[in-house]
């Protein structure tokens, strides 16, 4: 019996370096993204299902003050793009909350005037968009849209098997009133 705790611990090993930037329960992430002249670093800490959020960044003149925020989750992820092709990145960072939905949630932050960051808003999930959600969402940044994807559940559904299919949304930044929006432009249902 002692002979296999190595090879789980291997396994382990393995499978801690086979997904790089993937954050443990209670475990910190930290990430430093880089574009167009300025870095990000993504940092989160904590215990349990509320985390802090640390982003800082360099080269942006003058700097811009970090932002610390709490997430209810764990950060799984962060990317930096130029989604709105103004010529100055956003840092979106993707937080999956506890419990058996893993409920999406993104963290995201435009620059603007080069020296601030703008928060940047997720539009809420409605009508049809909506239809057989119950979390377990997936973030990329792809060909210049947000992508969103997640599984689709019947109403008879168990929360840990999805018959519906999977749905895939592609949301673009654009301005609004108070800020920046990722608007759905696009939704798949396979």
């Amino acid at each position: 019996m002692k002979r296999l705790f190595p090879h789980l611990a291997a396994a382990g090993l393995l499978l801690a370096t086979a997904l790089p930037g993937i954050a443990w329960a209670g475990a910190a992430f930290h990430q430093i993204l880089t574009q167009q002249g300025i870095s990000f670093q993504v940092h989160s800490s904590g215990e349990g299902s509320l985390q802090q959020l640390t982003i800082t960044t360099t080269g942006a003149r003058p700097p811009i003050k970090p932002i610390h925020q709490t997430v209810n989750g764990r950060v799984v992820g962060a990317k930096v793009a130029d989604l709105n092709g103004n010529g100055t990145p956003e840092i979106y960072v993707f937080v999956q909350g506890a419990g058996s939905g893993s409920y999406g949630e993104l963290v995201g932050y435009a620059v603007i005037k080069g020296s601030d960051l703008s928060p940047i808003y997720l539009e809420e999930l409605t009508g049809s968009t909506a239809q057989g959600y119950r979390g377990h969402d997936q973030f990329e940044v792809v060909e210049g849209c947000l992508v969103r994807r997640f599984p689709t559940y019947k109403p008879a559904d168990t929360n840990a098997k999805a018959t519906g299919g999977e749905r895939q949304i592609c949301y673009k930044l654009q301005q609004g009133e108070a800020g920046w929006i990722l608007r759905p432009t696009s939704v798949l249902n396979f």
